[in-house]
């Protein structure tokens, strides 16, 4: 299924975004960029990572925060891993992103 819609980034509060981890680098190099532009608006991104393997999904979650911090200019980054579970035969976890350790929970 797929729903198209349009949205503003200033109408959400805390913007999400999904990634599979088999999808390889480029994804999460894409999710980088996305999420960067993104902290320049926000305080806070949610990313939830997801894989059919579950070993996999740890590894990218690593190496994704060193692209992100990697990043020329980059602030300091605060990660707070959050909840995380399997759907059948799909792993999943959630992380929380904070530019320069931002506490606010909502919109920036």
């Amino acid at each position: 299924m797929r729903v198209e819609y349009n949205f503003a980034l200033d109408n959400v509060g805390v913007p999400c975004f999904c990634v599979e981890t088999t999808e390889g680098p480029h994804k999460l190099f894409q999710l980088t960029t996305l999420v960067l532009n993104v902290l320049e608006e926000k305080q806070r991104v949610d990313v939830i990572f997801h894989s059919p393997n579950q070993s996999d999904l740890a590894k990218k979650i690593k190496a994704y925060t060193q692209i992100l911090a990697s990043a020329p200019h980059a602030p300091k980054f605060e990660f707070t891993e959050g909840e995380s579970g399997s759907l059948g035969s799909s792993y999943y976890c959630w992380v929380s992103i904070r530019a320069n350790g931002a506490s606010a929970a909502g919109s920036g």
